[in-house]
């Protein structure tokens, strides 16, 4: 038996040991929590690279001009003579020039708009730019890890994603998504969600994000105006995009990814239903803007900024906000609302190419200069509105006709059914002036785009004082007051002959 001394010396030891292996457990508990934080920081963290971007621009067989679009709107035999004049009335003030691009099916005599053209439209913008950009990056299809390709209202199957890896042979453990429905911001939320991919994957890799628009099975073949605008200003066009975690490619990256911020407002009904594809009275099937949608997309806009204001604005910024915020809401003083200043946050300004009014209505609420406007002007004029893809035009043109310099930000703004605004911003890594392949065709031609803006903003002018001057006639549908009715009438030719309208013209 064990004498008393020896057991309480047995019983210290067993205490000593125990207190031990109590201090090593809680220790390496710590530091499993610190090497969970660290990692999960890592992961929040973990710099995204854009190695680089491709814009396709379409052979010039496939330019439609003013009298091009009229001609085969009519030879398609489906719009009544009022719906081709309201077409023409929009596009003759659109900003488009007469060298964007149709779908070749959209070229025939009379247009044919069916599933294998759409299909064949798809595959000519989507493969030429990621041929393109692989090519230019040196990359082989098979090291690409994560595919994702956003295109809203085409959507076939096999999708759209899986015809691309058809096409390039692309190794079988991609991890591939095909986002549809999710309009013209969808190319930011591929973005974002390309990037979770790549965080996600263990290991360091590619993501290839794909944004287009399928123009050959969505164009509007009836007679309902709020369905008829799309006709008049969307346009074929794709970008590819290569984004990186991997180290290794910080060297040759060209950006890399510093905020993206998603805002969504579909469970307000109003927001919900303000762009929205149904079938019309006659069972025709097209996309309704209504007039909710300039309200609606205020809106979106000022909570996305409110949340980017924050991670992005100078302290300054910050400070005064803060000011106006705390003079309206606690000291209840009856001050207009402090609106941040972003281009002291931005350097530039690549703003969703929706029309003519959305790229106004933008620069002037942002207060940006025409330099700052250009890049988005030039889209629309060249290439109308692409959807998703414009944002990336928008960031070819700054490369190709102003040049980055290197820690400036770049900030894609988009729009999109739902309703969403989506902000996506960039910092340049280098210097960065190339003449990208869709710009190459400027050669001095830089002005024609803000020429023609200031021509239509002076033309609408001199016809809003005829409006006034004649008690509120409407030219264009759009009435003198806020509740103006859709399918307003002209003004009567006499009133009209005040007025000088832009001419439907075809360009040599």
């Amino acid at each position: 038996m064990l004498l008393s001394g020896q057991l309480g010396e047995l019983w210290r030891q067993f205490a000593t040991q125990s207190l031990t292996f109590e201090v090593m457990s809680l220790a390496i508990a710590a530091g499993a929590v610190v090497i969970a934080a660290l990692l999960v920081w890592r992961w929040r963290h973990e710099t995204i690279f854009l190695v680089d971007f491709e814009c396709y621009r379409p052979p010039d067989r496939l330019k439609v001009n003013y009298a091009l679009f009229d001609k085969g709107s009519r030879e398609a035999n489906v719009f009544n003579e009022e719906a081709m004049d309201f077409q023409n009335r929009i596009l003759a003030k659109s900003a488009l020039s007469e060298e964007t691009f149709f779908p070749a099916g959209l070229h025939k005599s009379p247009p044919v708009a069916n599933m294998a053209l759409a299909r064949e439209e798809a595959e000519l913008v989507m493969f030429n730019a990621v041929a393109n950009l692989l090519e230019r990056t040196g990359l082989h299809p098979r090291q690409i890890d994560v595919l994702v390709v956003n295109c809203s209202l085409f959507n076939p199957t096999p999708s759209l994603s899986a015809m691309i890896i058809n096409k390039f042979k692309m190794k079988t453990d991609i991890e591939s998504y095909n986002l549809g429905g999710m309009g013209c911001s969808a190319g930011i939320i591929s973005v974002g969600l390309a990037r979770k991919l790549l965080q996600s994957l263990g290991r360091r890799g590619y993501a290839l994000v794909v944004s287009t628009e399928n123009i050959t099975q969505n164009w509007y073949q009836g007679n309902e105006r709020s369905m008829l605008i799309p006709n008049t200003i969307f346009r074929m066009g794709s970008a590819a995009a290569l984004l990186s975690n991997k180290r290794s490619e910080g060297g040759r990256a060209l950006y890399k990814l510093q905020n993206l911020v998603r805002v969504h407002l579909g469970a307000n009904d109003e927001a919900y239903r303000c762009v929205y594809q149904h079938a019309d009275d006659n069972g025709t099937i097209g996309v309704e803007l209504n007039r909710d949608l300039v309200k609606v997309a205020a809106k979106a806009m000022e909570v996305n900024l409110t949340r980017l204001g924050p991670l992005v604005l100078p302290w300054g910024e910050k400070l005064s906000f803060a000011a106006n915020w705390v003079a309206r809401k606690v000291l209840k003083m009856h001050v207009a609302v402090y609106v941040p200043d972003f281009t002291k946050a931005f350097d530039h300004f690549c703003l969703h190419v929706g029309g003519r009014g959305v790229v106004e209505g933008l620069s002037k609420q942002l207060g940006l200069t025409q330099r700052q406007m250009e890049p988005s002007a030039n889209t629309l004029y060249w290439y109308g509105n692409t959807s998703s893809s414009t944002v990336w035009y928008s960031f070819g043109y700054v490369e190709s006709a102003q040049g980055v310099k290197k820690g400036e930000l770049v900030w894609q703004i988009g729009f999109g059914s739902g309703f969403k605004c989506n902000s996506a911003v960039w910092k340049a890594l280098k210097p960065i002036k190339r003449r990208h392949n869709a710009w190459v065709h400027l050669k001095g031609r830089e002005s024609e785009a803000m020429n023609n803006l200031a021509e239509i903003v002076a033309i609408n002018a001199a016809e809003k004082r005829v409006i006034q001057a004649n008690g509120g006639a409407a030219i264009n549908g759009k009435a003198n007051g806020d509740a103006a009715p859709l399918a307003a009438t002209a003004p009567d030719a006499a009133s009209a002959k005040k007025t000088k309208s832009l001419p439907l013209r075809a360009r040599s």
